[in-house]
């Protein structure tokens, strides 16, 4: 009982002059507060940058603590440093930049002494973006229907880029995005084309936190003809009517395809190739579609209405054209050009102005006001009329340069050239010879052209 009155005095007199005792151990807890900052300047991916820590209090740097330092690899801190500040309370560790931002986020902690508080920080070390090139390379030409590679190199000095490139093409003024694709390990990604006219291609690729954007120059691809282009006198003369070029052609080969005539093309007929009291109707008369050699070289896709007892003479010759890569000028239907009220059906003056090559146009011959045309029984087929003209009694048209000049592959001034040859192989025969020279006529079955009343004794274009 003495000893506890004892002890119960000496904690009433430490009480009395002021001092506190800690619950079980006596020690004092850290009174000073501490501070810790990072900094770095920014680097690129790959270089190493200072990182910096300072330590101190309220009144002075904190020299010689130990500190620790970590960096952040994917979802977990790893041990980077362990650092003593110096006279100063910094200290320095380098630090080699990843590619990923999130990987270059450091950590520092000090654990604190009997007087200065624990502490700990985070920093971002900034990620300065290199600068790289994109290169879009490929041949300078495409031969039309087929497809070439052209090639993006993303590099940022002599290392590669992995990344998105998009393929970009030039149309109507801007540039438009035709296809994106990721790079391989060396940095390169190939995009295949088959543009059908000239173009101009480029490829871009985004800013990467490690990487500045990019775009390569344009480069040009020139579409090139799969035939040989017609060479023309450099004197002869052009077309007086303009066209543009037809649509290019359709699958492989000619590609005939006939069929009944469909709505939209008769109600452009009507009114202007086909009208009332015509000898034949809608029922009598076919369509073809069929592919043939421009003069451009290129392959196209023309139309001829014909009857349907000689469409079939008319596909199989234009087909032979085809592939002995015989030239058509153009090939549309004789209705784009309008109504003719001199000659009462289609514009067939336009036409031949033109170098059309047509067939059924229910008219009256060209210069004989009152006689019907053979064409307008739709068994009559015009081919390349610019430069194989017809004499009337009116003049000539379309010109008449061309009746004194002939061309192997388009113009004809006998029967043994290539495309007269031919017509009559598949019964069309070149009724009025150098007096119609575009003209042919379609055999009945017995091998007889039968011509209306009035053009059996006179040309009857």
């Amino acid at each position: 009982m003495q000893r506890i009155g004892i002890l119960g005095s000496v904690l009433l007199l430490l009480a009395s002059l002021g001092v506190a005792l800690a619950p079980g151990a006596g020690a004092a807890e850290p009174t000073e507060p501490t501070s810790l900052t990072i900094e770095a300047p920014a680097a690129v991916e790959g270089n190493q940058t200072p990182v910096t820590v300072s330590l101190g209090d309220a009144s002075a740097p904190l020299p010689g603590a130990a500190i620790v330092l970590e960096r952040r690899n994917g979802d977990a801190w790893e041990h980077l440093a362990d650092l003593v500040t110096d006279e100063s309370g910094t200290a320095v560790a380098e630090l080699t930049l990843a590619r990923d931002p999130a990987d270059n986020r450091v950590r520092a902690r000090y654990d604190g002494d009997e007087t200065h508080a624990a502490t700990s920080a985070t920093y971002q070390v900034p990620l300065r973006r290199r600068s790289s090139r994109l290169r879009l390379t490929g041949p300078a030409k495409i031969v039309d229907e087929t497809t070439v590679r052209l090639t993006a190199r993303w590099r940022t000095g002599s290392k590669p880029v992995p990344g998105e490139v998009s393929l970009q093409r030039r149309r109507d003024g801007r540039w438009h995005t035709t296809a994106t694709r990721r790079t391989g390990a060396d940095g390169e990604v190939s995009f295949k084309v088959g543009p059908r006219e000239d173009s101009r291609w480029r490829a871009v690729a985004p800013a990467q936190p490690w990487v500045e954007r990019a775009r390569s120059a344009a480069h040009r691809l020139d579409n090139v003809p799969p035939g040989t282009p017609v060479s023309l006198p450099a004197n002869a003369p052009a077309p007086r009517r303009k066209l543009p070029p037809q649509r290019r052609a359709v699958g492989s080969g000619a590609n005939a395809v006939i069929s009944t005539i469909p709505n939209k093309v008769w109600r452009q007929m009507k009114g202007r190739s086909w009208h009332r009291g015509c000898p034949v109707g809608r029922a009598g008369l076919r369509l073809l579609r069929i592919n043939y050699w421009g003069y451009d070289g290129y392959r196209h896709r023309g139309e001829v209405v014909a009857a349907a007892g000689a469409v079939g003479q008319m596909s199989g010759a234009l087909a032979e054209m085809y592939r002995r890569e015989l030239p058509i000028r153009s090939m549309y239907r004789v209705d784009r050009f309008g109504w003719s009220a001199k000659l009462r059906g289609a514009d067939d003056y336009a036409s031949m102005a033109a170098g059309n090559t047509s067939a059924f146009n229910c008219r009256e011959v060209v210069g004989r006001p009152g006689v019907r045309s053979p064409h307008a029984y739709g068994r009559a087929l015009d081919v390349n009329t610019w430069e194989n003209p017809y004499r009337s009694p009116q003049g000539v048209f379309p010109n008449r340069w061309w009746l004194s000049h002939s061309h192997p592959r388009v113009a004809w001034r006998s029967r043994s050239h290539p495309v007269v040859a031919l017509m009559s192989r598949h019964g069309l025969r070149w009724t009025y010879g150098l007096s119609d020279i575009h003209h042919f006529d379609a055999a009945v079955r017995d091998g007889r052209v039968v011509l209306p009343r009035g053009c059996r004794e006179r040309v009857c274009h």
